[in-house]
């Protein structure tokens, strides 16, 4: 990021920072640059072909990317960012790049889908990485659970898909304190909310398929941080391995990002809206919303997202698996799908078979919804989710 862009609003940031006036064209947005490789130099022999400093070819880095980067590395105040060709790309880069056989790394029991799958199955079978699933809720735990060789805490707050919430300064202490550095997925935060590198982070990650797009028409994943580190990942992970994000994602997601703060502003305004009003109804089970009073991390989240706390939360009903089916199949507006952060509101349902139940508080183990709530009119998502329960006969008293 350079200096004169630190003292610039959030909102002035992802209009201007990447963008630019197109040296032979004039034109001033920038454009798609879809071509894999670039012209080399006179004499190229002394090139280092797996070298990112400099256009060479789209895998080692091509413009759309190196412009997306320079946005987020300005919204996440940090000293640089790589992006991947999706969220999982960027936390496979992660972890291949700072890890090695026989590291141990603790993670947050309530996280993606895949970096479970990545962590508990992948790189602790194939990799012989040593891995600990801890409730980073609990710092004691956390504590604990470090061993001489752990290398990494990696935590996801919000953790997704029960909405729990994890304290990143004092984790980040504890690691530091004990030569261990912390990522933190920012996902269901996004870095309007959230700026997990302000509060002691060494990497903060992002899925940029969800709210920084937020039109779901791409993928993509960032790792923002110190450039040492990023210096490693580039080489190893992006050069090497090669989940490098395409021109045309890039340029999709970078058009997507210069409404993310006034898109960010409607999702927490419906998404502690539609909590709220979830909280009055007696034929729901529960909501966990970190902007919740009630919530066990409202605290925390309160000191560490500002100036919301996102759009998504999670809730179950009174009734059995189907009647949670039955309520989804009669929703009009919101939409059951899987990801989160569109403009328009998604919905999931996760049953009581699902393999990670054993990791999440009791009151989520027969089954739950979690809601992306969208930028639509939250009145009408309301009168949606009430005729929805009107359908299976759940009433709202």
């Amino acid at each position: 990021m350079r200096k004169e862009e630190k003292d610039l609003d959030f909102k002035t940031k992802v209009v201007h920072v990447g963008n630019g006036v197109d040296k032979e064209t004039g034109v001033i947005k920038r454009p798609i640059t879809m071509g894999n490789s670039y012209r080399l130099p006179y004499d190229p022999t002394d090139i280092n072909w797996s070298s990112a400093d400099s256009n060479l070819y789209t895998r080692n880095g091509g413009s759309n990317q190196k412009y997306l980067e320079n946005r987020l590395s300005s919204i996440a105040n940090s000293e640089d960012t790589i992006a991947f060709a999706s969220g999982v790309g960027a936390l496979s880069a992660l972890f291949f790049s700072m890890l090695t056989n026989k590291d141990h790394i603790i993670f947050s029991n309530i996280t993606y889908i895949a970096t479970y799958r990545l962590l508990n199955e992948l790189f602790n079978n194939k990799f012989g990485v040593e891995t600990t699933i801890v409730d980073t809720t609990n710092i004691k735990d956390v504590n604990l659970a470090i061993r001489p060789n752990t290398k990494l805490i990696h935590i996801e707050t919000p953790g997704n898909p029960t909405i729990s919430i994890s304290d990143i300064s004092a984790i980040a202490k504890l690691a530091h304190e004990n030569g261990i550095l912390l990522s933190v997925d920012n996902t269901l935060a996004s870095p309007y909310n959230q700026k997990p590198l302000c509060l002691g982070a060494d990497f903060s990650i992002e899925s940029l398929t969800k709210y920084i797009n937020g039109h779901g028409d791409s993928m993509g994943g960032s790792i923002s941080g110190k450039k040492e580190y990023l210096d490693k990942i580039r080489q190893q992970a992006q050069v090497n391995v090669g989940a490098v994000i395409s021109p045309f994602n890039a340029w999709l997601i970078m058009r997507g990002s210069t409404t993310l703060a006034l898109r960010m502003e409607q999702h927490n305004k419906n998404g502690l809206k539609i909590a709220k009003y979830l909280e009055t109804i007696d034929s729901i089970k529960f909501v966990s919303y970190p902007g919740l009073k009630n919530h066990i991390g409202h605290e925390i989240a309160k000191s560490q997202m500002s100036p919301g706390f996102g759009g998504v939360l999670s809730f179950a009903l009174n009734g059995g698996h189907d009647t949670h089916n039955q309520f989804i199949d009669n929703l009009k507006l919101i939409t059951s799908a899987v990801s989160l952060g569109h403009d328009e509101s998604l919905i999931v349902f996760i049953g009581k078979d699902d393999e990670r139940q054993c990791l999440y508080p009791k009151e989520f183990n027969n089954g739950f919804f979690r809601l992306s709530v969208g930028i639509e009119d939250a009145d009408d998502l309301i009168n949606d989710i009430n005729q929805a329960l009107n359908s299976v006969g759940l009433f709202n008293s």
